[in-house]
């Protein structure tokens, strides 16, 4: 049985990281969420201008449709999207019932912190703050498994394994 999942959190939550090990574990698919950006979202992210729901319509699209595929396939995979609004996540949800969101949760502090250390990123850390002002916490009814990131992301990995793995067996 295939499993995918929406790895979702502000920038800096540690999606790529977890992400690709998370993938690697689980021998799974994985998709940087971030690199289905259309050219225009970089260049205006880059500049430090936060995105507009209309700037993030083209990008969920191509996120749902890498979902599509691995669904068709039979393949399970994990992709990274910030997916701060409930209504985003609604639309990655439609019509895909398999989908499993899963949500790296930390402070503002810590994501701070480890914003201030990262390099080569074209988010900039001045756009964490709007990040948290536009992030919806997923409500109990979406079903999210939420991850605390407080801990090293080698944790926070064999953790969600632990949970997702199980579900991957027929």
């Amino acid at each position: 049985m295939s499993r995918i999942v929406l790895l979702m959190g502000v920038s800096g939550s540690g999606k790529s990281t977890v992400g690709a090990a998370l993938a690697g574990q689980l021998g799974w698919q994985m998709q940087e969420g971030d690199a289905l950006h259309p050219p225009e979202n970089v260049a205006k992210m880059a500049r430090g201008e936060a995105l507009t729901d209309e700037d993030r319509a083209p990008w969920l699209d191509a996120i749902g449709l890498v979902l599509d595929r691995w669904h068709a396939a039979g393949e399970s995979g994990i992709v990274t999207c910030s997916a701060l609004k409930r209504a985003y996540r609604d639309r990655l949800r439609a019509g895909r019932p398999e989908l499993v969101l899963v949500f790296l949760h930390g402070s503002p502090e810590l994501i701070q912190d480890r914003l201030a250390h990262r390099q080569g990123h074209f988010m900039p850390a001045t756009l964490l703050g709007s990040q948290f002002a536009t992030l919806e916490e997923p409500a109990p009814d979406e079903g999210a498994i939420v991850e605390e990131i407080d801990r090293p992301a080698e944790d926070v990995v064999r953790d969600l394994a632990k949970r997702l793995a199980p579900a991957t067996t027929a």
